[in-house]
């Protein structure tokens, strides 16, 4: 946990970093609204998450690198005031296509993870980063929880735009106290951004994840969906190529190549699947009116409070994780995290018809993210060397967020393949659902397992600073 020299850094992160994350989830219950407000369709209104989604995809490794090149205290204002634009524009927007274009400009808070993260590891003392790690991931994970059960009252006692004017408000107040506050890292990566490598970054991420978030809507065998897979392919295999042979690369491909680095990112790929999928189908599956044969016709308000066990769950043990990891080694926990997202999506598939079932799933599904998102962070900054912090800890998040869209486009599919005369989906869709997000929750598990055992050096006494390492790729320190 931070010092007292260092709390109020945290706290301008914590904020900054929880904010991003809960207006990822805090419009979803209220698209309905939206889209009757704005006067618009339902596949119009999707794009107020898909452009959200797309946007943060882009930014988060682009800005990360940016931060560990010009200072990541610069970019991390920028960010933030490019987040506070975004919430006062999308809280204005007389039309849908305003607040989608609000959305995108949103997304560059993505880039608030990995800077965050690089400023912890850059100034706080060595033996109070994993524990700072571990509170912000805490922070991070119970950010979209608080979006999901605050979005109903306050749709209910006020108004959707108010989804945004209460972020203006907290994001106003950060700007000002992280100027005044946080210090900027002495650290500076060397080399300069790598343009053509963050334009086939962000050309691969937006035709890989265009047709995952609408194949609902366009059809898995569209021409449209078919054409931009085999783009985000090609994409792909050129930015390979230009970052291997740049001198200055947007991600190095030395580092994610490192053991300790893609078995993280395999596991977080895996579990990222199932976590989104859950909070993107769970409170649905709740409102569903039980004619259905299913379901307990849950208010959006009813359903978010049903949900409270998870978000309790995922911060406590985000926040207890920052002393387990010392004692189990940040492996330990996210095997432990993973497994314990696959237990409680095998409980919904065998028993879903009490509503203090889906609580008790919920809320252990809650103690396998807090885990699982510590040990993630740790394990990535603790392999990787200062000034590639904030490219790699970017490049986590965003394998996560793939993991997620395609978790959830693929459990749509078992939902949604077969629907009642009703139109509402038949609960055997739902079991099949949880029951392959069982199978993904356990697979990251399994790929945990692959993360190499290290040991941690122990820090000598004192507020020193870790040493930077004089090799771009080895990791100056080795985690349990």
């Amino acid at each position: 946990m931070p010092s007292k020299s260092t709390r109020l850094t945290f706290a301008v992160l914590a904020t900054g970093a929880g904010v991003f994350a809960m207006l990822q989830s805090l419009i979803a219950p209220a698209l309905p609204t939206v889209q009757h407000a704005l006067h618009t369709s339902q596949s119009t209104a999707t794009w107020v998450m898909t452009a959200y989604l797309l946007s943060a995809s882009v930014f988060t490794p682009i800005l990360g690198r940016v931060g560990d090149l010009v200072g990541k205290k610069r970019t991390l204002v920028a960010v933030l005031v490019a987040v506070l634009a975004g919430c006062l524009l999308a809280a204005l927007a007389p039309t849908i296509g305003v607040l989608v274009v609000a959305r995108v400009v949103q997304g560059a808070g993505g880039a608030l993870v990995p800077l965050s993260f690089g400023i912890i590891r850059d100034e706080f003392a060595p033996r109070e980063v994993p524990g700072s790690i571990s509170a912000l991931s805490a922070v991070i994970a119970a950010g979209g929880g608080v979006g999901m059960v605050a979005a109903g009252p306050i749709v209910s006692a006020l108004d959707y735009r108010w989804l945004f004017w209460i972020p203006v408000a907290v994001v106003a107040a950060t700007v000002l106290i992280a100027v005044r506050y946080v210090p900027e890292s002495p650290r500076r990566a060397e080399g300069s951004v790598s343009w053509l490598g963050a334009l086939l970054l962000s050309g691969w991420l937006v035709a890989l994840l265009l047709p995952i978030s609408q194949a609902g809507v366009w059809g898995w065998g569209s021409a449209r969906t078919v054409g931009l897979f085999v783009l985000a392919a090609l994409l792909f295999a050129l930015w390979l190529i230009a970052e291997s042979r740049s001198r200055s690369p947007l991600v190095d491909l030395r580092v994610m190549r490192l053991p300790a680095v893609w078995t993280t990112n395999l596991a977080a790929l895996l579990f990222g699947a199932g976590m989104y999928a859950i909070w993107s189908f769970l409170p649905g599956f709740v409102q569903t009116p039980s004619s259905a044969g299913y379901g307990f016709g849950a208010s959006v308000t009813a359903s978010g409070l049903l949900m409270l066990p998870m978000l309790v769950a995922m911060f406590l043990s985000g926040m207890l994780s920052g002393r387990l990891e010392p004692v189990f080694g940040a492996k330990a926990l996210l095997t432990t995290g993973a497994a314990l997202g696959a237990l409680s999506c095998a409980m919904l598939a065998v028993r879903h018809d009490r509503q203090w079932q889906i609580a008790v799933a919920a809320g252990l599904f809650g103690l396998g993210i807090g885990l699982a998102f510590a040990a993630m962070a740790n394990l990535v900054v603790a392999s990787v060397p200062p000034d590639r912090t904030g490219a790699a800890t970017g490049m986590n998040a965003n394998i996560r967020t793939i993991g997620g869209s395609i978790g959830a486009a693929v459990t749509g599919v078992l939902v949604t393949g077969r629907l009642q005369p009703s139109g509402l989906p038949y609960g055997s869709g739902y079991t099949h659902g949880f029951t392959l997000l069982a199978v993904l929750c356990l697979a990251a598990a399994l790929a945990a397992l692959l993360v190499p055992v290290r040991r941690r050096a122990v820090p000598a006494a004192g507020p020193e600073k870790e040493p930077a390492p004089t090799a771009p790729a080895p990791a100056p320190a080795r985690v349990r």
